[in-house]
């Protein structure tokens, strides 16, 4: 990635997000006017907020003791308090990581801030609660503003494929390799975050900065447990191991959801964009794919990510059409017809020099790169 990991890339000057900009800004501002903090423990700052200005700032979900708050509301400012009772931080600031979404992975999956989360989700999505559903939309806008801020700048290729890809298959070494590659040209790699084709992405992606043997190796390990079904502990678990043998892995961005929590997200995304809000989190993966995105063979959840990328493209209403790239050619014309509707709707239009079907994985990464081509000329 071009872009270093979260605070590298410049978002919004009035936004804190770490103690670290917390400290920084008081101590070149002198005053918290105006400014949005998120989700930043200031316990330990007391002194400095008693003794700092804070008309209209707002403060989401901030730790602080109750003299610094009574303070900051009689300067004006707006304070949302921290939800402690929540399995997950609404007000975030950060994308997540993996070790973050796995923490308590040794005591099983089911006790990890990812599995809490989706049973919160399921809970109360069966309510109808509508402060849980508010909660849900402040979480997720949170985690888009995150994203943008560590994309901007980027180049991002998607990959997209079926979550089924078991690992230890010739299928999930090619997409890997794909990863990797892509990730070695300079392109940010985003995937829908979750397991199979998505995972061998990110995990090509993780793997790119280390000799060609690593990813090999990482492949062997890895097939020790294929898939997530029946426990999503062992699966994680290899991740994990991989991720040890090999630390300090490359850049790349997972963007999965708890709609789908039955699918775990996998851990060699550096970041994990994760969303309850399908749609929101679809739309927003593919529209944040400005070089293009590759479909491997999926099913019905892959069949939705090419049209919802074709429309646009379509109407233009995002500017230049991106380049698409279909994966296996008996795939997408038999078995699933997508390309000869692709086709027929790029006919006449400035999207036909955009989109390629190619018969093997291995020719993906350059015809990526001729319809970039055709994009800038």
């Amino acid at each position: 990635m071009q872009t270093s990991p979260a605070h590298a890339a410049h978002h919004d000057d009035r936004e804190i997000e770490t103690l670290e900009e917390f400290d920084a800004t008081v101590s070149a501002r002198g005053t918290l006017a105006g400014y949005r903090v998120q989700a930043v423990d200031l316990t330990d700052r007391t002194r400095e907020l008693l003794a700092t200005g804070a008309a209209g700032a707002v403060f989401l979900g901030c730790p602080m003791r109750e003299t610094a708050a009574a303070k900051l509301r009689a300067d004006g400012a707006l304070l949302f308090p921290p939800l402690p009772d929540l399995p997950f931080d609404p007000y975030r600031g950060l994308l997540y990581t993996a070790g973050e979404l796995f923490a308590g992975l040794d005591q099983g999956y089911e006790r990890t801030p990812d599995a809490r989360a989706y049973a919160w989700f399921r809970r109360t999505g069966a309510d109808r609660d509508i402060y849980a559903s508010m909660l849900r939309s402040v979480h997720d806008d949170a985690i888009s503003d995150a994203l943008d801020e560590l994309l901007l700048g980027a180049r991002v290729v998607g990959v997209m494929g079926g979550h089924a890809l078991a690992r230890g298959t010739d299928a999930y070494a090619g997409a890997a390799r794909l990863g990797r590659s892509l990730a070695r040209s300079g392109l940010t790699v985003a995937t829908g975050g979750g397991p199979g084709a998505m995972e061998a992405a990110n995990l090509g992606a993780y793997t790119a900065p280390h000799d060609d043997s690593a990813l090999d190796d990482a492949c062997r390990l890895l097939a020790k447990a294929p898939s997530f079904t029946p426990s999503v502990t062992d699966w994680a678990r290899a991740a994990f191991d991989v991720r040890t043998h090999w630390p300090m892995g490359g850049t790349s961005v997972g963007v999965p959801t708890w709609f789908y929590g039955h699918e775990p997200p996998n851990a060699f995304a550096s970041h994990i964009a994760k969303y309850f809000a399908n749609a929101t989190r679809e739309d927003g993966l593919l529209a944040r794919c400005t070089a293009g995105v590759v479909f491997l063979p999926g099913a019905a959840g892959t069949v939705q990510e090419i049209f919802d990328n074709t429309t646009p493209n379509y109407y233009e209403s995002r500017g230049e059409p991106t380049p698409m790239v279909l994966v296996d050619r008996a795939h997408w014309t038999d078995r699933l017809p997508t390309w000869p509707l692709l086709r027929a709707l790029a006919r006449d239009r400035s999207m036909e020099s955009r989109i390629a079907l190619v018969d093997r994985v291995e020719e993906a990464p350059e015809a990526l790169a001729r319809l970039s081509e055709a994009n800038e000329s």
